[in-house]
C-alpha cells in the first residue's frame, strides 16, 4: 500500500527508456518516496540509459547454466555497483554460489568506476527471503561510502549533462527525419546506397545539406 508503481512504454525511445524517465524520478522524490526503483527489461541499450539517471546500478543475474559471463555485455558489468545472483535456492544454491565466485573474479579484472567503492556480488533468494537484507545493507553501505566522498552528488551533475544532450540528439533526429525535403529524398538514396551507386557518407552529406538548406 505504501508503494506507488508507474509502467513506462518503451517503444520508439532512448535506450528503450522513455524521455519521462528521468523526470518521473524527480517527480516522484518530490513527492516524497525516499527509494525508487527503476526496473529495465532484457540486456540492451535500456540498461546503458538507466544507468546515467540512478544513484545506483544493480544488476540481477539468475543462476543459468551455460556461458553466463560471455552472455552478458562486458559494458553492462563494467557499469554495475552492486551484482545480485537471484534464485539462490534449492537446487540453485550450487550453481549460484558457482556465479558468484565468477562474477567476483571478472570484476576484479574491470575498471573501476569509483574511487570509494568496489563492487560487490552477492546472493538473494525472493523465495526464501535469504540474502535480500545483506543485498540492502550493501546498498546502504555505498550511499554512506559515495555520499562521503561527494561521488554521489558528483555523478548526478554528470548525469543532468548526459540527459541533456541525450534529449537533444533525439529531438533533433526526429526533427531531421520528419523534414519534409529528408523524407523526399531519403527513399531515393536508400536504395542508392543499398545498390553500391553511392556511399553512405555522401547520402548522409546530401540528407544534411537538404535539410539545412530548407530549414
Amino acid at each position: 500500500m505504501n508503494a506507488f508503481i508507474r509502467p513506462s512504454p518503451a517503444s520508439g525511445t532512448l535506450g528503450g527508456v522513455t524521455r519521462t524517465t528521468n523526470e518521473a524520478i524527480v517527480l516522484c522524490e518530490g513527492a516524497g518516496y525516499d527509494i525508487v526503483l527503476v526496473e529495465t527489461v532484457g540486456v540492451g541499450q535500456s540498461e546503458f540509459a538507466v544507468a546515467d539517471m540512478v544513484d545506483m546500478f544493480v544488476l540481477l543475474i539468475p543462476p543459468a547454466g551455460g556461458d553466463e559471463l560471455q552472455g552478458i555485455k562486458r559494458g553492462i558489468i563494467e557499469r554495475a555497483d552492486l551484482v545480485v545472483v537471484t534464485k539462490s535456492d534449492g537446487d540453485l544454491v550450487v550453481p549460484a554460489r558457482r556465479i558468484q565466485t565468477e562474477y567476483t573474479s571478472a570484476l576484479k579484472l574491470l575498471r573501476r568506476q569509483s574511487k570509494s567503492w568496489n563492487p560487490k556480488v552477492v546472493r538473494a533468494s525472493s523465495h526464501t527471503f535469504e540474502g535480500i537484507p545483506e543485498v540492502w545493507a550493501k546498498m546502504e553501505v555505498y550511499r554512506d561510502a559515495m555520499l562521503t566522498s561527494g561521488e554521489l552528488q558528483g555523478r548526478r551533475r554528470a548525469q543532468q549533462k548526459v540527459w541533456m544532450w541525450s534529449l537533444i540528439q533525439e529531438n533533433v533526429l526526429w526533427h531531421f527525419q520528419n523534414h519534409p525535403a529528408v523524407r523526399e529524398t531519403l527513399p531515393r538514396l536508400e536504395q542508392k546506397v543499398t545498390k553500391g551507386v553511392i556511399s553512405p557518407g555522401l547520402a548522409a552529406d546530401l540528407l544534411l545539406k537538404a535539410f539545412s538548406e530548407s530549414s
